[in-house]
């Protein structure tokens, strides 16, 4: 029966990628005139904003270059990856080879390159999209880009960090984490000691500074030295991330036979959901105060469609790798109410944002941050 259970949910996932979200970015968000992705798209998939994002070019191009390498081998799926990775190209990056974060519909840069993760991106996508290509030029491109983020990691907003370092200098969890699961994409271009010490020093960071060891819970941001910083910043828990970040966990310790490692992980992952979950209204909180106050960020209590996918990855990955049957239980709890709250069966894709009791807030199927990224 648990069988027949599986192989129900792996034909429900495999119809509604190709068969549901994955024709709706090929129909609504291909730019042939000027290149690159319109990621701003109504609940029909109607282009509402013309402006382009670093960060969502990367991460479509990544996504078709995958469904060819991994998926299927379609010329369709390439040429579609090609109109990302032509427009990153042309117009993503600065005199200094960092990415813009944001263009107009013809590639002149809008917003300067202060978020480092436009280049990690745009690293993942090279990378996919060169192997399937066999283009040596990119792959090329993929390498430096990949060294260029690892040049900023100290400072990765450079000159356009808003904040004073020295009067409360911290590190943020986003780019180790990120680390993490990069390293492993680029790792067969990579000189083997440049994996390994990148990778030690992501486990060190994500399991060692920014995972407190008595609460299992992952923090967003630390002092230099990994102790708690008693801030606004410094409680900020995002239980989505740091679920995330289990799942990349899981990855490296598959990689290394890390059997510790990996039951490290799924402890955290599922301390985490048992955290962030909303036992009055279901779903998973977005950001939360480690000490109860009230939270930073004024969106706290809002249900978001990427913390739901990556949750539903980690616990079937966990599960995968260990039988746990607690994770088997999350993958229900979170299947259900996603697919309950967030999908859009009229019109394809799924809806980002939800207030708390699970009510939509915008109707938009891709706007700055949400693109084709996370539900295929």
């Amino acid at each position: 029966m648990e069988k027949e259970k599986m192989l129900s949910y792996s034909k429900f996932y495999k119809d509604a990628l190709l068969l549901n979200c994955i024709p709706f970015w090929e129909k609504n968000s291909l730019d042939y005139n000027n290149g690159g992705y319109f990621t701003c798209l109504d609940r029909q998939g109607s282009v509402y904003d013309t402006d382009k994002f670093a960060w969502l070019q990367g991460r479509q191009a990544w996504t078709f270059s995958m469904l060819y390498n991994q998926v299927e081998p379609k010329d369709k799926w390439l040429e579609i990856a090609g109109l990302g990775i032509d427009f990153l190209r042309k117009f993503g990056r600065d005199s200094e080879g960092n990415f813009y974060f944001s263009f107009t519909e013809q590639g002149s840069p809008l917003i300067q390159p202060y978020n480092i993760f436009s280049d990690c991106f745009a690293a993942m996508a090279f990378a996919q999209y060169g192997k399937g290509k066999k283009d040596i030029q990119i792959l090329e491109l993929a390498v430096i880009t990949f060294n260029n983020i690892l040049s900023r990691r100290n400072d990765p907003k450079g000159i356009y960090n808003k904040s004073v370092p020295e009067a409360r200098p911290m590190k943020n969890f986003a780019l180790p984490m990120i680390l993490s699961n990069l390293c492993l994409e680029l790792e067969w271009l990579l000189p083997k000691d440049q994996v390994e010490e990148t990778l030690d020093l992501c486990i060190s960071e994500v399991m060692g500074d920014f995972l407190d060891k008595n609460s299992l819970l992952i923090y967003e941001n630390r002092n230099l030295d990994g102790t708690f910083s008693n801030t606004f910043e410094g409680r900020t828990i995002n239980p989505g991330h740091g679920i995330e970040a289990m799942w990349f966990m899981m990855d490296i310790a598959v990689r290394r036979k890390d059997q510790a490692l990996l039951l490290q992980a799924v402890e955290v992952t599922l301390n985490l959901l048992d955290y962030g979950w909303d036992n009055e209204f279901d779903g998973i909180f977005y950001f939360l105060d480690s000490q109860g106050k009230p939270p930073l960020s004024l969106e706290w209590d809002q249900k978001l469609w990427w913390v739901h996918l990556e949750s539903l990855v980690a616990v079937i990955k966990g599960f995968q790798l260990t039988g746990d049957r607690r994770l088997w239980e999350w993958f229900e709890k979170i299947h259900n109410y996603s697919w309950k709250h967030f999908s859009d069966p009229e019109n394809g894709e799924w809806f980002g944002h939800l207030n708390r009791r699970g009510e939509l807030l915008l109707d938009l199927k891709g706007g700055k941050w949400k693109g084709c990224f996370h539900v295929p």
